[in-house]
């Protein structure tokens, strides 16, 4: 993995489903691993899951390890532990806002509103995982647009979208506020045919280069998406 652009972020969103890999086996090891060979100043993680693993607070495990400063949207508590996700940054966050985007009758879902302190200047980095049906995720990202704003500050929206149609979508509803996108398949990991798992950004040209990583196939059933933002002054 080459460094970093000069003057740029680099970003990365990874649906990590519970830390188990293909052999069903919880392991957060391999996960801050592969997390920590791309080298992200700035890292969202969907399906983080203290409920298994003993004792380990996974959402405390993965801040610490990937880059100090976090903020967890825990979706659901239970007597077991906790299950959501999370924006982790090796920066301080200025402002940090969870919001609710839950849909009636669905599962609880959140976004996360950052404004961090990077060193070329504030980034807004707004962090989801979205419904699984249409009509929710349509609502979803219309209420992502009131986080995105209209200013001119460098604004990036990353996670697991579960969006595969087009008529209607959720980048359909971005593509104005967000020009720039990543455009892997993340999913099916083993084969990955949808994509599920993107990096929006504004401005278009900010959005510099990206990549993913095959070899996370044996940790997950998502691909991450790794991107390099050229934070605007």
């Amino acid at each position: 993995m080459t460094d970093a652009v000069p003057s740029t972020v680099r970003l990365m969103t990874w649906n990590i489903h519970g830390a188990l890999g293909r052999n069903k086996r919880f392991d957060l090891k391999r996960v801050v691993e592969l997390i920590r060979r791309h080298a992200p100043d700035i890292v969202a993680l969907q399906e983080i899951d203290s409920r298994r693993g003993g004792n380990a607070d996974a959402f405390a495990v993965l801040q610490e390890a990937c880059g100090g400063h976090g903020v967890g949207a825990k979706a659901i508590s239970t007597a077991d532990g906790e299950y959501g996700q999370a924006l982790i940054s090796r920066w301080p966050m200025l402002t940090n806002k969870v919001c609710d985007i839950s849909y009636p009758e669905r599962e609880p879902r959140r976004a996360i509103r950052c404004e961090i302190a990077t060193p070329a200047g504030p980034l807004r980095v707004i962090a989801t995982h979205l419904g699984l049906a249409l009509g929710e995720r349509r609502t979803q990202a219309r209420a992502l647009l009131d986080l995105i704003g209209e200013d001119a500050m460098t604004t990036v929206a990353l996670g697991d979208f579960n969006d595969w149609f087009w008529v209607g979508s959720v980048r359909a509803v971005l593509a104005r506020a967000l020009p720039g996108r990543t455009r892997y398949p993340t999913f099916p990991a083993i084969c990955p045919v949808l994509r599920l798992d993107r990096i929006y950004c504004r401005p278009r040209e900010a959005l510099v280069r990206w990549r993913t990583d095959m070899t996370a196939r044996r940790v997950s059933d998502h691909l991450p998406v790794i991107a390099d933002v050229r934070v605007q002054p």
